[in-house]
């Protein structure tokens, strides 16, 4: 099974693709043989599903493989989205970001591979101070620092 922060390894962008194609919003609607993704409010565009006309464009969009949206990696990790936002926060650096048309993306397999964390499509993993974690027999714990840690429940 495949880990949740490989959701856009193979997924474009749908907002950096109609930037730069100068096209209307909806326009993947009316493909066919497109296939998308919705991830919040965020449209991402299925790898080599792009009509003929326009699959040129694929070597120049950004790769997002490890990537997330910070709001939807944050509801993934259960936790609020300040911690990717603000350089203040404890943890902010200890991740890797990417902005793409405006919008922030965070590197959750960098940051799981760094630390060791091993997840899989149907885990649920919670990241908080170490206070506020529930350990129980079945899940996995992993120390972020002095203050954080994640735990992963299969």
């Amino acid at each position: 099974m495949s880990a949740p922060y490989s959701t856009l390894d193979s997924h474009w962008l749908w907002k950096e693709i109609y930037t730069k194609l100068n096209l209307t919003s909806p326009a993947y609607q009316y493909w066919n043989t497109t296939r998308h993704l919705k991830l919040n409010r965020y449209v991402f565009i299925e790898k080599n599903t792009l009509p003929d006309r326009y699959a040129y464009i694929q070597e120049d969009l950004t790769d997002l493989s490890g990537y997330l949206p910070t709001q939807y990696a944050a509801t993934q990790l259960g936790i609020d989205s300040h911690i990717f936002s603000y350089k203040k926060m404890r943890l902010h650096n200890r991740f890797e970001y990417k902005f793409v048309n405006g919008i922030k993306f965070v590197n959750l397999k960098r940051f799981f591979l760094e630390n060791g964390i091993k997840i899989d499509k149907k885990s649920y993993v919670h990241m908080a101070p170490l206070d506020e974690l529930i350990i129980t027999a079945d899940s996995r714990f992993y120390r972020i620092d002095d203050h954080y840690g994640v735990v992963v429940y299969d």
